[in-house]
Parts: C-alpha cells; structure tokens; sequence
C-alpha cells in the first residue's frame, strides 16, 4: 500500500511540475506532459527511491533527484520538444517543483522505515578494504 501512495504522490507532483513548466508557460501538449511525468516517476521511484536514499542519505538522494529530473526533460525534451527555450527554462522549473515533492516522498518513506535494511545485510555500499601486513612464515633477514 505504501508503494502505491509513493507512485501517487510522485506522479501527481510530476504533473504539476511538467504542467508549470511545459504547459503553463509554452503550451506543450498534455500528452508530453504526461509523457514525461509517467517516465519520471518510474525512474525517479527505481534510481532515487529504492537505490539511492537508503544508501546515500536524504541530502544527496534529493540532489540526485534534482539532476535526473533536470536530465530526463533535458534529454527526451530535445527529442519531443523543439524550443530549446522551452527545454531549458521547463526543466529549471519542473526540477524544482519534483525536489519539492520529493522532499514530501522521503519523509513518507522514511516515516514508514520503508528504507530502513531488513535482515543482516546492509544496504551501504562496501567500499571498506582490510589493511594489514603479510605474514611471511619464514623471514630472512
């Protein structure tokens, strides 16, 4: 159930968003809109939701979604759209309003210990190494 909210919520504020920026100020098309809020809310969901908040903190999980949005409407805004005004200034605005909603998602998922690891294992990434001498059985002096 909480996935579903998740989607809801992240779905609605990406129509918001794409509505501001794309529909308000440059009369896009509503099916780009939804174009872009459905492809923004699986990848949003997949890379920053369940990948990268437990293992890299709500600061910079929310840095990262900023980026991917901006990137999503930057890169299949240059395929869909072709005012590069309408690009530039659509994904500013819309990145924006998406880390706003986003902000909203994490305490929701955070809330529900959604991110929290489960079991023995750890969701951080293992960058640890071990350092230590070799033992050598015979040393020769």
């Amino acid at each position: 159930m909480n996935n579903i909210l998740v989607f809801i919520v992240k779905f609605v504020t990406c129509m918001i968003a794409y509505a501001v920026g794309f529909d308000l100020f440059f009369k896009a098309a509503w099916t780009d809109v939804v174009w872009f809020s459905v492809l923004t809310t699986i990848v949003s969901y997949i890379a920053g939701d369940m990948i990268l908040l437990s293992r890299i903190g709500n600061r910079n999980a929310l840095i990262a979604d900023f980026l991917l949005s901006y990137m999503v409407v930057w890169i299949f805004g240059s395929v869909l759209l072709h005012n590069y005004m309408q690009i530039a200034w659509g994904s500013i605005i819309s990145a924006i309003i998406i880390t706003a909603g986003e902000m909203i998602v994490h305490r929701m998922l955070h809330n529900s210990n959604y991110t929290h690891s489960k079991g023995g294992v750890s969701k951080r990434f293992a960058y640890g190494m071990e350092i230590s001498e070799e033992n050598d059985p015979i040393k020769r002096k």
